[in-house]
Order: C-alpha cells, then sequence, then structure tokens
C-alpha cells in the first residue's frame, strides 16, 4: 500500500470516529460504530489501533486539535503585525470553538469525558503553541532583554486559557480584544511606548 493510501485509511478512520461522536457522544460511540462509519471491518481499525477504543478516541481528540490549530495558524499568518495576529486568532478561534459541533456536543453533554481525554493530549497543545509563538515574538519588536521562550509560553497559556474562557471580555468585539490584548497579553512584550 503506498504512503498516501496508508495516511487516508487512518484519516478515514478518524473522520469518521469525529462523526460518530458528533452524533452519539464520546460513552456511547463504539468501535463497531466507527467501523461502520469509515466502511471497515473492526480488525482494520485494530490494525491502526492497537489499543483499540482508547486508543482511538484519545488520538481523534488529538487530531481534531491539531487541525484546529493548523486552521488558527493559516488565519494568523495572514496578519503582519503580533497584535493584529493575535486578536485575529482569539477572534476566530473564539468563533470556531462556538461553531465546533464535536466539542460542543461533547461539552453540553459529557464534560468530565472531555476534560479526561482533552488532558491527554495538553503537553503536545502546550509545546505546539509554545514553538508557534516563538515564531512570532522572533518576527516582532520586542523589549529589549525580553526572554522570548518565557514569553512564549506566557502567550500560549495565555491565549489557550481565554479560548477556554473568555471571562468578561467579548471575543467576538474586535475593538474589545485589541484592548484585551495590548493590555493583558502584550503590555511586558512589546517595548515601552515613548512619553510624550
Amino acid at each position: 500500500m503506498s504512503a498516501a493510501g496508508i495516511g487516508d485509511t487512518r484519516t478515514r478512520i478518524l473522520e469518521a470516529a469525529v462523526a460518530c461522536i458528533e452524533r452519539r457522544g464520546l460513552a456511547k460511540s463504539s468501535l463497531e460504530d466507527v467501523a461502520n462509519q469509515a466502511g471497515l471491518s473492526r480488525a482494520t481499525l485494530y490494525r491502526w489501533f492497537e489499543g483499540g477504543r482508547d486508543q482511538l478516541i484519545t488520538e481523534t481528540v488529538a487530531w481534531e486539535t491539531r487541525r484546529f490549530l493548523t486552521r488558527l495558524a493559516e488565519v494568523i499568518g495572514a496578519e503582519d503585525q503580533l497584535e493584529d495576529q493575535l486578536v485575529q486568532g482569539l477572534v476566530f478561534g473564539h468563533q470556531a470553538v462556538l461553531d465546533h459541533v464535536l466539542l460542543q456536543r461533547i461539552l453540553s453533554s459529557e464534560p468530565e469525558a472531555f476534560l479526561s481525554e482533552f488532558h491527554a493530549t495538553l503537553p503536545a497543545l502546550d509545546q505546539l503553541t509554545r514553538d508557534y509563538f516563538v515564531e512570532l515574538l522572533g518576527r516582532a519588536r520586542l523589549r529589549p532583554g525580553l526572554d522570548v521562550d518565557l514569553a512564549a509560553e506566557y502567550l500560549a497559556r495565555l491565549f489557550v486559557s481565554y479560548l477556554g474562557s473568555q471571562g468578561s471580555w467579548d471575543l467576538s468585539d474586535r475593538d474589545a480584544v485589541h484592548t484585551l490584548v495590548r493590555t493583558q497579553f502584550l503590555a511586558g512584550i512589546r517595548p515601552a511606548e515613548p512619553a510624550n
């Protein structure tokens, strides 16, 4: 089988798992449901996910998280300035979370199960977002002496935190998000503004 065929089968299984979880939830989605959705045998699923249902669910959550981050990076990459990148990322990310059928289904019916599965992806998510912010900061004007790795870690944690819980900020209001980014995200990162 070609490398493309291998990736296609795995993607087909993961897409089928997403469809099943959207329809039935985490707890009620079985390997048989996913196999039927994908048009494959259970034996084929076990060849790809030897750990069975638990491995498939964990990898599906990780896969969906990576797909979200890829879309987010594309949106952020369309902007040139760090403030605009963060604003665009927060506005887009907030709406994408609200519009994500799978995520909303699980959060409304099985939040504990989602948090348990999502917890397994956190180290990889932290590393991906931190690395991405290191890259963004590498192209921005920064406060002299700033530790870029620490600043990237701070931005990544703050960014993910606000996507998870916006608090009193309206992340659909671009002006409000600009204020949030200037006051909470970038206040200690950008060079100080010259006094008038």
